[in-house]
């Protein structure tokens, strides 16, 4: 396997995307040699699906696009970012938020990348959207 690997997929903002990303993603991990079983795909399962979510419901039909973008990095680290084209970067959550019903998203993200043992990131992009990233170790053994 090369050194990177790399692969993206840019959908509508509806909420049948999701599935679709959430599907794509899961589908280049098992051909990049992640067991379908592995602990790891659960939780990367939910994570794309909430930055997913995240990209269609608060983005204020100011981005009619997300993108997926997923990297691995010399089989030791992999990067998955959801990019849309709103401004507003994700809130941390307060105590209170954690009591509501909803919004509880990005929560979840960090727990399961911190509990994966990686971490997440938010980055501007050049025509003024953002690209939520995390960073995961690679789970797969080499040998």
């Amino acid at each position: 396997m090369a050194d990177l690997q790399e692969a993206s997929i840019t959908l509508p903002s509806d909420p049948a995307s999701v599935t679709t990303a959430r599907r794509y993603v899961c589908g280049l991990l098992a051909d990049w040699g992640l067991p379908a079983g592995a602990p790891a795909v659960d939780a990367v399962r939910l994570i794309v699906s909430e930055l997913a979510t995240n990209a269609v419901l608060h983005t204020s039909g100011l981005s009619p696009t997300f993108t997926v973008d997923v990297r691995l990095e010399r089989l030791e680290e992999l990067h998955i970012g959801v990019t849309d084209s709103h401004p507003r970067w994700p809130r941390q959550e307060t105590a209170a938020a954690l009591q509501q019903d909803s919004g509880r998203g990005m929560v979840i993200v960090r727990h399961l990348t911190a509990e994966s043992g990686g971490s997440l990131q938010v980055t501007p992009t050049d025509a003024g959207g953002k690209t939520v990233w995390i960073m995961l170790p690679w789970a797969v053994p080499v040998g």
